[in-house]
């Protein structure tokens, strides 16, 4: 599945030491509720407003604005699939003034069957081309981290195009780590990075 986060940001190749395994779990969640305390503080600023996802008048402008940013866009019924299930994980950026929404964040809760541990899957991640730069992507991204803390997950996953260089520099500087590189992983031959978060020890 396609996951670009498309906003612009300084280039910071991402670190690929696992340099949260182990950690305590005090500390991961510490960085947790940093992360998402920093989305209070981009919150207060510049018009834009972020909502939780509540209805379908929320969906059909962020499905439009998903099949023009992503490269493998889904259907309107995997949407559904996820906003329907997990409506807590899903949010949306708006702009205050013209009441557009300029971007959004669409995520489910995981269980692994190997190991049991839950997770935030992060599927979709999209911010309006013409709003880039305002750190609406790394907010949308922080009030994820948030809930998936409040539910009390393991972790957060995502994966990004190993090309998109800004997705990666923005999930670094969020504290995600590369898992694993998935070689022609989406259906145009790119490869992907799987990111991981934890929220607890691996």
């Amino acid at each position: 599945m396609s996951s670009v986060e498309t906003e612009k940001t300084p280039e910071n190749p991402l670190n690929t030491a696992d340099s949260t395994h182990g950690t305590d779990s005090s500390e991961t969640k510490s960085a947790a509720s940093q992360q998402s305390g920093k989305a209070d503080n981009e919150r207060k600023d510049d018009g834009i407003e972020y909502l939780p996802y509540t209805s379908e008048e929320q969906l059909y402008p962020l499905a439009e604005l998903i099949a023009k940013g992503l490269s493998e866009p889904y259907s309107l019924f995997t949407y559904r699939y996820f906003l329907n299930n997990w409506p807590d994980l899903s949010f949306v950026a708006k702009d205050k003034e013209t009441g557009k929404i300029i971007g959004g964040v669409i995520a489910k809760l995981e269980v692994d069957n190997k190991d049991q541990k839950t997770k935030v899957y992060i599927g979709m991640l999209i911010v309006d081309e013409t709003y880039r730069g305002r750190n609406i992507g790394s907010t949308l991204v922080r009030l994820v981290m948030r809930a998936a803390l409040h539910r009390g997950v393991d972790m957060i996953t995502i994966e990004t195009e190993v090309t998109n260089t800004a997705a990666l520099n923005l999930y670094q500087r969020l504290g995600f780590v590369r898992s694993k590189k998935m070689i022609k992983y989406y259906l145009n031959g790119n490869d992907a990075y799987l990111l991981k978060f934890w929220l607890k020890p691996a």
